[in-house]
């Protein structure tokens, strides 16, 4: 099995990352660098210099950084890492065991753990109006409270066996490089969030399986590459899914996303200015001033012309 890692100035993250990929004795490994400034390229090809690194000029966003890694790699089965990412001792082996036994898997996704042991959540249904609802208010939190429903609610569930799911979390991907041909490989439209998911859709609608394997757990320590950055992903985010429903969806799905978004951005919005009220605050000396700027910023582009 190969290793494709894209990173983005995480350079001391990527530096464990690596040492654990090569404890696992890959076939190859292949680092894209998206223009990082932090010094990653330097330290790749000083301390790891048999991995093959291929330096962008320019962020070219997370899809786009991935088709080029795997591109690079010539093995069956490729291990798609972000580079906060850190691997077990025989990761390798139990993975592409997994892979040898279930033929009709073109990504599998592994167990994820915070660096404190939390479970990270891994897999997830496709996006819908019903799932945006339950994620957004507190009947999720209360499914995940109810055991007969605890298990069927695969944000809440245990992830503590193999099972085949919707999609899989983009930070640990092994993908099998037939199917990932036959649908070709990610859509680089998509700079980032929904990347992952949009390949697993068109994989499913290819006749493939998308599965999720507890047979080895790998550390994820999740946003290292976007500290500092969380109006613009937020924005980026919502972006990303508006632009998944109108690849994949119904005109009356693309209008139910668009209502659900204008009435939870409502809802923040009345709630922070109340909060700045309550408190006798001004919107530029308050967090909840910032706030108020991307749920604007959200609420606009929910309703702009997706063809501007």
């Amino acid at each position: 099995m190969a290793v494709a890692i894209v990173n983005y100035n995480t350079r001391d993250h990527l530096r464990d990352c690596l040492a654990s990929v090569q404890g696992n004795k890959p076939s190859e490994v292949v680092v894209v660098d998206n223009a990082s400034s932090d010094g990653s390229v330097e330290m790749v090809r000083t301390e790891f210099p048999t991995v093959i690194m291929r330096e962008n000029d320019r962020n070219t966003g997370y899809g786009a950084a991935a088709n080029q890694g795997i591109s690079q790699c010539r093995s069956e089965y490729v291990l798609l890492l972000n580079s906060d990412t850190v691997l077990p001792g025989g990761a390798h082996k139990a993975l592409s065991e997994y892979m040898d036994q279930n033929p009709r898997a073109a990504v599998v996704g592994p167990r994820l753990e915070y660096p404190d042991g939390r479970l990270q959540v891994s897999s997830f249904p496709f996006p819908s109006p019903l799932y945006t609802f339950l994620r957004s208010t507190s009947f999720g939190s209360l499914i995940s409270r109810i055991p007969i429903l605890r298990e069927r609610y695969l944000p809440s569930w245990s992830h503590m066996q193999a099972r085949i799911v919707p999609w899989v979390l983009g930070a640990v991907m092994v993908i099998r490089r037939e199917a990932f041909e036959i649908v070709e490989g990610f859509d680089e439209s998509f700079f980032m969030f929904s990347e992952e998911v949009d390949l697993c859709y068109r994989l499913w609608s290819a006749g493939w399986e998308v599965h999720f394997t507890p047979v080895v757990t790998i550390v994820h320590i999740e946003g290292a590459s976007t500290k500092g950055c969380y109006a613009e992903m937020e924005l980026l985010r919502y972006s990303s899914t508006r632009k998944f429903y109108q690849q994949h969806y119904s005109k009356r799905r693309i209008s139910q996303l668009k209502l659900l978004t204008t009435y939870f951005m409502l809802r923040n919005i009345l709630f922070d200015y109340a909060r700045l009220a309550w408190k006798g605050l001004t919107q530029s000396s308050s967090g909840a001033g910032e706030n108020l700027v991307l749920w604007k910023k959200v609420l606009y582009s929910a309703w702009e012309d997706p063809g501007r």
